[in-house]
């Protein structure tokens, strides 16, 4: 396996488990209001925003190799 076929791999493996991710952080968001942390739950869902930007620029990347 060459580098290239390593890198495409191992770049939908970071989409994937970042994706993974961002569903747990919505859930732990949802729970912070629950317990009337609103300003917690606010900054998780910028980290899930960002998250989202990083990993389109991960997608592009993978574009990119093709």
């Amino acid at each position: 396996m060459d580098f290239l076929e390593k890198a495409r791999i191992r770049i939908g493996h970071w989409i994937t488990h970042n994706d993974h991710h961002k569903e747990e952080y919505e859930l732990f968001a949802e729970q912070l209001e629950q317990a009337g942390k609103e300003e917690s739950a606010r900054q998780i869902r910028e980290m899930i925003r960002l998250s989202t930007e990083s990993n389109e620029c991960l997608r592009k990347a993978l574009q990119a190799l093709e």
